[in-house]
């Protein structure tokens, strides 16, 4: 996670030309998990991509929820069609790090997962995640359903708001759909549940100490106490 940092994104024209092929090794199977990383998904089963800095935490973040099937790490929003690590560390890739997050949408939801995202990473530092500065360390959420989309907006307006008491700026967090993101192209086989491989290795995920307020109204939503209590 040490690549040159560069603090605008890189235009279409400026991009690396990247290669046709996938990298080659990138394993089918979970190393923790023992599921496919790559599809086909079963029913019920829904995708969706998140960036909040280095991918080798956020990855472990995710695969520890109820309800993941399965998580893998790669490189989104951007142009070079599979691109390496070192490629997309030059900043011209246009590329974040960003964690692919298959979950059965019956036993979890898209406001947990990204409760998850917000309190683990500080989303108002634009390009940079702690030490860590580049344009691919953004903050961002592609989301494939119309439920993520309503979660992502939802759980970020309240966010934002727990941000501002505790003395934070705005969000900066990039957020569209995954069609509109393009391709997420998977890492390097070492890069894939690294910090499993690797338990000593860098991290720099954790709790922020904030709270993002899921499943609960806001007081100007609560409705109207008109009911008359009985009489004893």
């Amino acid at each position: 996670m040490f690549g040159s940092a560069k603090r605008t994104l890189t235009t279409p024209d400026d991009a690396l030309p990247g290669r046709t092929a996938p990298l080659p090794g990138i394993p089918d199977r979970h190393e923790v998990l023992g599921t496919s990383m790559h599809g086909p998904w079963p029913a019920g089963v829904e995708l969706l991509y998140v960036a909040m800095g280095c991918f080798w935490g956020a990855e472990r973040i995710f695969w520890k929820l109820p309800g993941v099937v399965t998580t893998a790490v790669g490189y989104m929003g951007g142009y070079t069609p599979n691109a390496t690590y070192e490629e997309v560390c030059s900043g011209r890739t246009g590329h974040a790090e960003a964690v692919l997050i298959a979950y059965d949408a019956a036993l979890t939801s898209p406001e947990l997962m990204l409760k998850e995202f917000w309190e683990n990473h500080d989303p108002t530092q634009g390009f940079r995640q702690g030490n860590d500065h580049g344009t691919q360390y953004r903050s961002a959420i592609y989301w494939t359903t119309p439920h993520q989309e309503a979660a992502a907006r939802a759980t970020r307006e309240a966010f934002q708001v727990v941000l501002k008491d505790n003395g934070f700026g705005d969000i900066t967090t990039e957020m569209e759909t995954a069609d509109a993101a393009g391709t997420f192209y998977y890492a390097e086989d070492y890069h894939q549940q690294y910090l499993h491989k690797n338990p000593g290795g860098y991290c720099n995920h954790g709790p922020n100490g904030m709270t993002c307020p899921v499943g609960l109204l806001r007081q100007d939503k609560v409705p109207a106490q008109t009911d008359v209590l009985p009489p004893s």
